[in-house]
């Protein structure tokens, strides 16, 4: 979710005459071809960290550097602090192997935390809530937004709620065992509204806008624009029944009181994210009506199921660094990595909620489940098969492919994907 192409460097990432050191290729070079990406974790800039046991924590912003080629794509550099100097190195592969395996254990402790806060709370759970309560407060059942909706709503307020008083409260577990957990929570969750964009959560736009159209072996894009395109089919042939045209959105006063709480509410006015703040043509009502599916649904999954796979092994993901990042290169030890590597208390905690937060509810519905007969109406019955009928496909289309990898990617396959934000 954090990654880029770019074709020119930042200018506070000061690498081009670092990288690349005796090697045949150039930086420009790769820039220009469309070989270099950047992950960069501004939003980290500045946190107040956490305090855990009587010891403070650790949490960076860095900037990670990554080059393709034609098998794979690996970082080149990493620089752990936003504002470049003396004290703040490029950390590269070239380095001692203690120097750079620290560097990507900080950034991984990055990638952990504004991924929790971020992508995981913020654009699924607090976003799926938002969508719920409106939908509830302004749409009557008969309405069939809400008859598309409201099963992608299921369990979400109580999941909140209890992600509320349990993770993220002051006495919380995620403040008890990540760096960003306290005061740091909430600088993150309002950093990242700030940055939030419509076009970030309609993923055929995200990833347009971040250059990965063709970024190989990315089966979250395979999988989710092909998710994306099936549900956008299925909203806007149902939709086509109830709404003729432009007019009869605009003049649909329920449907406007719910865009117009959304915006006002879930994005607070702010008319930078490019959230609509009225409906006036059928095509805008249709993509805001498949971004909430594919968020509540699809996304959800694609963040939250493989958080066991991820952070199950605490270094992929460490939730806090215990000692501060490294200011010259050639004095790390494997002791002091050790050091700085979250204790057994804190590992126990965060294996734990990962493992949580991965496990699927007894109860579990899917997308492939279908069943509750929302509408009555011949054309919308006939749609909702053809839905049905394009995700099975899509789901064995999956299958098929993941015996050929040695790691299948299986989260966005619409018989494991949840209609909501339950867990």
């Amino acid at each position: 979710m954090v990654i880029k192409r770019i074709e020119a460097l930042p200018k506070n990432f000061p690498v081009a005459d670092k990288v690349f050191q005796n090697a045949p290729v150039d930086l420009n070079t790769e820039m220009e071809k469309g070989n270099i990406f950047l992950c960069d974790y501004k939003i980290l800039d500045k946190v107040t960290t956490n305090t855990i046991s009587g010891k403070k924590q650790y949490l960076t912003a860095p900037l990670v550097l990554l080059h393709q080629t034609e098998d794979r794509m690996m970082p080149i550099a990493i620089q752990l602090k936003q504002n470049p100097g003396q004290d703040n190195p490029v950390f590269l592969p070239s380095d001692s192997e203690n120097d750079w395996l620290l560097a990507k254990l900080f950034v991984r402790s990055a990638d952990f935390n504004l991924h929790e806060l971020n992508y995981h709370l913020l654009r699924t759970h607090l976003l799926a809530e938002v969508f719920g309560v409106a939908l509830k407060r302004n749409l009557p059942r008969v309405h069939p937004v809400h008859k598309i909706l409201i099963r992608h709503t299921r369990g979400t307020l109580q999941i909140n709620v209890l992600a509320r008083l349990r993770l993220i409260s002051k006495d919380g577990v995620f403040t008890e065992f990540t760096a960003s957990g306290g005061a740091g929570m909430f600088t993150i969750l309002r950093e990242s509204l700030s940055n939030l964009t419509y076009k970030s959560l309609c993923i055929p736009d995200d990833i347009e806008d971040r250059g990965l159209n063709d970024v190989k072996n990315f089966y979250y894009r395979d999988d989710g624009l092909k998710l994306w395109n099936i549900m956008h089919s299925f909203v806007t042939n149902t939709l086509k029944y109830y709404y003729k045209d432009d007019d009869v959105v605009q003049k649909d006063d329920e449907l406007q009181n719910w865009i117009k709480e959304i915006f006002e509410h879930g994005f607070l006015r702010k008319e930078k994210t490019g959230i609509p703040q009225k409906f006036t043509t059928v095509s805008e009502l249709v993509k805001f009506v498949t971004m909430v599916m594919f968020t509540c649904s699809v996304q959800h999954a694609a963040v939250n199921s493989g958080q066991k796979d991820f952070y199950g092994w605490m270094p992929n993901g460490p939730s806090t660094m215990q000692e501060p990042p490294p200011t010259k290169k050639g004095e790390m030890t494997k002791a002091r990595i050790m050091a700085a590597l979250p204790d057994t208390q804190i590992t126990i905690s965060s294996m734990e909620v990962v493992r949580l937060l991965s496990t699927r509810l007894s109860d579990a519905k899917f997308l492939l489940d279908f069943k509750e007969e929302y509408f009555t109406e011949d054309g919308p019955c006939t749609e909702i098969k053809t839905f049905k009928s394009q995700l099975q496909h899509l789901s064995n289309s999956i299958k098929e492919r993941n015996q050929k990898l040695d790691l299948p990617y299986t989260y966005l396959d619409p018989a494991c994907v949840e209609w909501s934000v339950d867990i």
